[in-house]
C-alpha cells in the first residue's frame, strides 16, 4: 500500500495541491486523471520520491518495492537493453553486477567466497536465475524482438526505447508501480499485451493515460484531481464521468428546491414581518432560512474544445482509386503494389505497427511525396484536409495563430477566424502567440482549427491525439463520429477507432495491404488478424520517434 499524507505543493503563490489524503491498495489499478496541468505527472513524481512535497508525507508499507516508468529515453544509452530492463529491480542489478565483479579476480580470498556465497544466497532468493528470461518475456511481449535484446540502447530506434524502459518499469513484479501516460508511441498490439499484464497484475498500479479505452480496460478505480483536490471513485473512467455528472446534476438539483424554498419563506418574511398575529410564524421562518444552505459548485479546471467539421459541399461516388502504388524508401519498400478503392460513406482506419508506412501512404494521397510506382486519383468534388503527424516545418514560421489561421479561410475577417479560435480554446490575447513557440498541444488544436475553416469533405489523419489532454480528445472522437465525410485515419487511441472506422486497413511490414470493411473490435477478434499478428510480433518494423 502506498499513501499520501496532508500533502501540500506549491509552486511559488500557487498551491497545486491542498491538504491530499489518499490511499491506493493492494491489487487496485487506479488512474488518475484531471486537466491539463492538474498536476498528474507531479503527483506521481511525489508518490515516487522525485519530487519533495512543500508539506505532508507519503508512506509506503514496510518492504515494499516501487516501480515508475523512467521519462528519461537517453539515461541508459551505454547499457545493453536486458541489463537496462533488469535495472527495474535494482537490487537485483546490483547483486549480478557485484557477483560478476567477484568471480573475475585473479586473487579470489575467502572473504571473497564468503561475500560470493551471500551474494548466491540473495539472487536465489530473487529469482535472479530467470531475470533474463524474464527480461525476455517481457520485451517479446510489447514487440521487442529477440535479436535488439543484446544491442545497446543508444542505437536502439525511439519506438524500441520506449518499450525497453517500459519492460524496465514492469521487471520483477514490483509491489507498487506508478506509470505516467505509458501508452504513448506504442502500437495497438503492444497496448493491448499491456493492457492484458495490468488486468492480470495484482498488486498496486497507478496510471496517468489520455487513453479512454485503455483506462476502462485496466481500471479498477478513478482518482480524479481537481480544485486542488483528489477525489476517489471505484470503478473506471466510464463509471467515473457518469458519477460525476451525476453529482453534479443531483447538486443542481438539490440548489434548485432551496431555491425555491427560500424564495417561499423571503416572500413570507416580506409580506407578514409587519402583521403582529404573524410575527411569530416570520420569526421561525428566518430561522428556517438561515439554515438553508446551497451546495458549492465550483466549475471544473476541464475545458472541452468544440470540434465541428464541415463540408463546404456534398462529396460525390467518386472519391479516391489507388491502384498498384509502391515506394521504397532508403533500401527498404515500405508500400508494394498497394490497391484501393474507396467509396463515398468510408470512414477507414489504417491500423497496425507499420507507422512510417501509414505516414508515407498520407504524404503521397496529400500530395506532399511521389510513388515510385503506380498512381492514385481523386474524384472531382472532393477536397482534402491532411493532419501531419510531424508539424515542424508548419510552425517553423515567425506568423502569429490568426495570421496563419487566415490563409486557409474563404472569409478573411480576424473575428471570423478567431471564432474558430476560440472554440479551440485560444482566448483573447492567445490568437497573436507566434505559431513557433506553442505547445504541442496547442500546435494540434490549431491544425485542427485549420481543418475545421477548410470545410473538407475528406479528412487525413495521421496521429492527430498526440499531444492532447483527454478533453480534446473526446471532443475530436465526437467531431469525427459525426463528420458527415470521407476518413482516412490514423490512431493509437482504440476509442476513435472502434466508435469511427467502418473499415480497417494494415499495411503489413512486407509492403502488402490487408483491407476489411468491419469495426476495429471486430477485425482484431477475427483468426485471420490473429495469425497476423504472431507473425507481424515477430518481424515488426517501426518508424524512429
Amino acid at each position: 500500500m502506498i499513501s499520501a499524507n496532508n500533502i501540500t505543493l506549491r509552486i511559488g503563490k500557487k498551491a497545486l495541491f491542498e491538504d491530499v489524503n489518499i490511499k491506493f491498495t493492494e491489487g487496485n489499478c487506479y488512474g488518475l486523471i484531471g486537466a491539463n496541468g492538474a498536476g498528474k505527472s507531479t503527483f506521481l513524481k511525489i508518490l515516487s520520491g522525485q519530487l519533495e512535497a512543500t508539506n505532508g508525507s507519503i508512506a509506503i508499507t514496510p518492504g515494499q518495492r516501487l516501480s515508475f516508468l523512467q521519462q528519461d529515453h537517453f539515461k541508459y544509452d551505454e547499457f545493453s537493453v536486458l541489463d537496462t530492463v533488469i535495472m527495474g529491480n535494482q537490487r537485483l542489478y546490483d547483486i549480478m553486477k557485484e557477483k560478476d565483479a567477484i568471480y573475475m579476480k585473479e586473487d579470489f580470498s575467502d572473504e571473497d567466497g564468503i561475500r560470493a556465497s551471500e551474494l548466491e544466497a540473495e539472487f536465489a532468493e530473487m529469482d535472479g536465475w530467470n531475470a533474463e528470461a524474464d527480461a525476455a518475456t517481457l520485451l517479446n511481449g510489447l514487440g521487442v524482438p529477440t535479436e535488439e535484446h543484446y544491442v545497446v540502447m543508444k542505437d536502439l530506434n525511439g519506438a524500441y526505447k520506449v518499450k525497453v524502459l517500459l519492460a524496465q518499469a514492469l521487471f520483477g513484479n514490483p509491489d507498487i508501480l506508478l506509470l505516467d501516460e505509458p501508452t504513448n508511441h506504442l502500437d495497438l498490439d503492444a497496448i493491448n499485451w499491456l493492457e492484458e499484464f495490468l488486468i492480470n497484475f495484482n498488486n498496486t498500479v497507478i496510471v496517468v493515460s489520455h487513453d479512454r479505452y485503455f483506462l476502462n480496460k485496466v481500471c479498477t478505480h478513478t482518482a480524479d484531481i481537481d480544485y486542488g483536490k483528489i477525489q476517489l471513485y471505484a470503478g473506471n473512467y466510464d463509471f467515473w464521468y457518469e458519477s460525476s455528472q451525476l453529482l453534479i446534476k443531483q447538486m443542481k438539483e438539490a440548489n434548485k428546491k432551496k431555491e425555491e424554498k427560500i424564495k417561499e419563506l423571503q416572500e413570507f418574511i416580506s409580506r407578514f414581518s409587519a402583521n403582529a398575529s404573524k410575527s411569530k410564524q416570520a420569526t421561525s421562518r428566518k430561522r428556517a432560512l438561515e439554515k438553508i444552505q446551497l451546495e458549492e459548485i465550483k466549475p471544473s479546471s476541464r475545458k472541452y474544445p468544440y470540434i465541428d467539421f464541415r463540408p463546404h459541399r456534398e462529396i460525390g461516388n467518386e472519391v479516391l482509386t489507388v491502384e498498384n502504388l509502391s515506394k521504397t524508401i532508403d533500401g527498404v519498400k515500405i508500400l508494394d503494389n498497394i490497391s484501393f478503392i474507396v467509396g463515398h460513406d468510408d470512414k477507414i482506419a489504417f491500423v497496425g505497427g507499420n507507422e512510417h508506412a501509414k505516414t508515407t501512404l498520407f504524404k503521397i494521397l496529400s500530395g506532399e511525396m511521389e510513388p515510385d510506382e503506380g498512381n492514385y486519383k481523386w474524384g472531382v468534388t472532393t477536397s482534402v484536409s491532411y493532419f501531419p503527424k510531424d508539424n515542424t516545418e508548419i510552425f517553423d514560421t515567425d506568423l502569429v495563430i490568426v495570421d496563419w489561421l487566415t490563409q486557409f479561410s474563404e472569409i478573411k475577417d480576424a473575428t471570423y477566424v478567431r471564432g474558430f479560435l476560440g472554440r479551440m480554446l485560444f482566448a483573447g490575447e492567445d490568437g497573436v502567440k507566434k505559431m513557433r513557440v506553442l505547445s504541442g498541444g496547442e500546435k494540434v488544436r490549431v491544425l485542427l482549427s485549420r481543418m475545421m475553416i477548410e470545410e473538407s469533405n475528406i479528412l487525413i489523419l495521421d496521429e492527430p491525439t498526440d499531444h492532447l489532454d483527454m478533453e480534446a480528445i473526446t471532443a475530436l472522437n465526437n467531431g469525427l463520429i459525426k463528420f458527415p465525410g470521407v476518413l482516412l485515419f490514423a490512431s493509437r487511441d482504440h476509442q476513435i477507432v472502434q466508435t469511427t472506422a467502418n473499415r480497417i486497413m494494415e499495411i503489413l511490414p512486407d509492403g502488402s495491404l490487408v483491407d476489411k470493411i468491419t469495426t476495429y473490435d471486430e477485425y482484431l477478434e477475427s483468426d485471420e488478424m490473429a495469425r497476423k499478428r504472431h507473425v507481424y510480433s515477430m518481424a515488426e518494423t517501426e518508424e524512429d520517434n
